[in-house]
């Protein structure tokens, strides 16, 4: 399928020509990250749809405007404009965004049973609690860093773009985010195991 080998740029500078289609291609090849990344933020699937929606219509004015400049990579700068709208979000509503554990960003599923017991899922819910107060806890650029390393499985590089700082700044933020979580279970006498 030749749409599939297709570059974003090319498919974005098709789009730019009048070709309808092409956006079509870009959004149906990267909405479930887009996606996934403005649920795991919002966590309410109706405001998260809402987001996603603003997110091309924002992407559709910039490009039918002429003003999309093509110097990083679509996906990225997608991204970007969906963080700011995410942030906007909060801004109005002039509250933090909840870190609720389900069942695709949990890291518990890959690790439970193929049979587990009560007592087993009783265990495991405390642990996903005890680490969602935890990284609730760190400070807000770690915390970001975290979630979009750990749940959203983004690379550096992808972390580096969205959040526009350098690799190496998000690389810090990842380890100074692992030395106050381990802080954090040491003080509380946190037993993260089953």
């Amino acid at each position: 399928m030749a749409t599939i080998q297709t570059s974003d740029a090319l498919l974005v500078n098709k789009y730019m020509a009048g070709d309808e289609n092409a956006l079509a291609i870009l959004i149906k090849r990267h909405q479930s990250k887009i996606y996934g990344f403005i649920y795991s933020k919002i966590a309410d699937r109706a405001i998260a749809d809402d987001v996603f929606q603003d997110t091309f219509v924002k992407v559709i004015k910039t490009l039918k405007s002429q003003s999309y400049n093509e110097e990083g990579k679509f996906l990225p700068w997608v991204m970007r404009i969906a963080h700011n709208l995410i942030v906007d979000h909060f801004r109005k509503s002039k509250k933090m965004p909840m870190l609720r554990e389900t069942e695709e960003f949990s890291i518990f599923t890959i690790l439970k049973d193929n049979s587990p017991t009560i007592e087993g899922q009783l265990i495991t819910e405390q642990i996903e609690g005890d680490l969602a107060k935890i990284i609730e806890e760190l400070p807000y650029d770690q915390k970001e860093v975290v979630m979009m390393r750990i749940y959203q499985d983004l690379s550096f590089k992808e972390i580096s773009d969205l959040t526009g700082v350098s690799i190496n700044t998000a690389l810090g933020r990842m380890r100074y985010a692992i030395l106050n979580m381990r802080k954090l279970i040491e003080k509380n006498q946190i037993i993260l195991t089953n």
